[in-house]
């Protein structure tokens, strides 16, 4: 009886080889390095909003104030409620640091101007504030509603 030799049967390659791996990661890390900024982008873009808005939030609450009350509140410190808007304002926010930094403020007759909500110590560049400016207002930060005196930033509401 002749016995028939045994053949090594072709082996299935299952498996990726490592030329074929690296290029799958270099193929991500493009794809990465294109939606990094991207997202950075439209974070900014949301910051930049909800400080738009809790900025009308707050504007509006001043507004009703002085037109049940008759008069503005005096000047208070930043991050401090200015006495009566306890219940106006959404005291959690506005004593928080803003989303951009540094402390929601409110002024009356400072720097020249009557009545403000302002933005103090914040670390943001007129670049953004310029961004931001041009949501609420001209896009200019020496003329508008929305200006930079000094080393704040200020929502004129009475001049």
């Amino acid at each position: 009886m002749k016995s028939s030799p045994t053949r090594a049967l072709p082996r299935n390659s299952a498996g990726f080889t490592l030329v074929e791996i690296m290029i799958v990661v270099v193929i991500i890390g493009l794809l990465a390095s294109l939606a990094i900024p991207a997202i950075q982008k439209v974070q900014m873009r949301s910051k930049n909003s909800r400080f738009v808005n809790d900025l009308r939030i707050f504007t509006q609450a001043f507004e009703t104030y002085s037109l049940e009350i008759g008069s503005w509140p005096p000047n208070v410190g930043p991050g401090l409620v200015p006495a009566g808007l306890t219940s106006r304002l959404q005291t959690s926010v506005w004593t928080a640091p803003t989303i951009l930094g540094g402390n929601w403020n409110y002024d009356r007759d400072i720097n020249g101007i009557a009545v403000a909500v302002s933005l103090s110590g914040s670390p943001v560049d007129d670049t953004r504030m310029r961004q931001i400016d041009a949501m609420i207002d001209d896009g200019d930060l020496t003329t508008g509603n929305f200006q930079k005196i000094n080393d704040r930033f200020m929502y004129i509401l009475v001049e």
